[in-house]
């Protein structure tokens, strides 16, 4: 099926982004792999060239007007060549963190930072996860205490995206731990204030190129001047961009699937077993059948839903639906194409056993799919 959400712009912007990817991406992905971190050259090269930060008005070195199909196509094409070191860190910057400072930002904020993120001076993150509180942000325990003009910033937190690269990194951080999800702001922290220390760059089991790490944080002085929005009123912030983080895990897991069936597909024509292509197989040609049918419909509403987002009318519960859905069926059209593979998708020479490996973390960040369907289920119940 024919996609129509894309005019001839974007197919340029696609074209672009690929030339991109093969030239300053792809001959070096293994060996970031192997480093676990990709190198900070490569985000200002991304800047440069206007793939970071699109939603940023041009007033401060952005685009011209904010349109999230090129987000996806970013996403869509860093996954399909399985460059997911970049394609996660880029989108958390891109589509995760920057809405932040759009949003909430005080108009000196925006100068300060934001030609710096649309350049890729900057590279960002978002601590919320810590060792005892993931999904249930009202059980953070990162304090931040009022003092004069600074707060004092306490706590921890894990499993933090872009956590070695990040030069700034917004905190949800407890300022009245009394009033529950009202007493929750979001702070930056900026790279060399005293007491914020980076832990080591976790060992993962996939996306080994993008850095995840553990911050630490004694007696920070954070000025309230870093603030983002009021006081307060980090959770609601936090509930308002959630929807675009998690569409923006969709948009990668429908890549993938498309990206895993299209390499089981040529390998079904070229492998042999009984003295023929096991394609030829009806089992084989069924599974193909199914997985084929199966993201197509996962693809369509995706289109469907970056368009609502596009419009201002994606609705939390719509994008929950997003989330859960096509990340499972990532799993399982990856774990069947590995199947198709044999031995060979074993083998970590081949695509497919990255594709395995970097398809397990989509069903737990940005949300598990547990809590994905207690937001649906809630939403039909009130």
């Amino acid at each position: 099926m024919q996609r129509t959400i894309f005019e001839p712009e974007h197919r340029m912007f696609r074209d672009a982004f690929q030339t991109f990817l093969e030239r300053e991406v792809i001959p070096f992905h293994a060996q970031w792999e192997k480093d676990g971190l990709v190198p900070r050259e490569t985000w200002r090269r991304a800047g440069e060239q206007g793939f970071l930060a699109m939603s940023v008005p041009e007033a401060y070195g952005g685009a011209e007007e904010p349109d999230f199909r090129y987000n996806m196509i970013l996403g869509e094409e860093t996954w399909r060549v399985g460059a997911t070191g970049v394609g996660v860190g880029f989108g958390l910057h891109s589509d995760v963190v920057v809405p932040y400072f759009l949003h909430y930002a005080a108009p000196e904020q925006k100068e300060r930072w934001l030609p710096k993120m649309v350049n890729g001076e900057c590279i960002t993150a978002i601590a919320m996860t810590e060792p005892s509180a993931g999904s249930d942000l009202a059980g953070i325990r990162t304090m931040a205490v009022h003092d004069g003009d600074d707060y004092i910033l306490n706590g921890q937190k894990t499993f933090i995206t872009n956590g070695i690269n990040s030069d700034l990194v917004v905190v949800v951080a407890k300022t009245n731990p009394d009033r529950g999800h009202k007493g929750i702001s979001l702070l930056v922290v900026e790279r060399g204030m005293a007491g914020f220390e980076r832990g080591r760059n976790l060992e993962k089991i996939g996306l080994h190129a993008q850095d995840t790490a553990e911050l630490f944080f004694h007696d920070v002085r954070v000025p309230v001047a870093n603030r983002l929005g009021e006081e307060g009123q980090g959770f609601v912030y936090l509930m308002q961009q959630l929807p675009q983080e998690r569409l923006t895990i969709a948009v990668g897991a429908v890549a993938a699937a498309e990206a895993a069936l299209d390499g089981a597909i040529r390998y079904c024509k070229e492998r042999e077993a009984f003295g023929q292509p096991i394609g030829q197989f009806q089992h084989v040609r069924f599974a193909l059948a199914e997985m084929q049918t199966e993201v197509q419909i996962g693809r369509v509403f995706v289109d469907q839903c970056v368009l609502a987002l596009n419009r201002g009318d994606l609705t939390t519960e719509v994008a929950s639906m997003a989330k859960w859905w096509t990340t499972e069926l990532q799993k399982r059209i990856v774990d069947q194409c590995l199947q198709l593979h044999g031995g060979y998708g074993y083998m970590l020479e081949y695509p497919i056993a990255t594709a395995y490996l970097d398809a397990r973390v989509q069903t737990i960040y940005g949300g598990t799919t547990e809590i994905m369907k207690e937001i649906i289920g809630r939403s039909l119940l009130r």
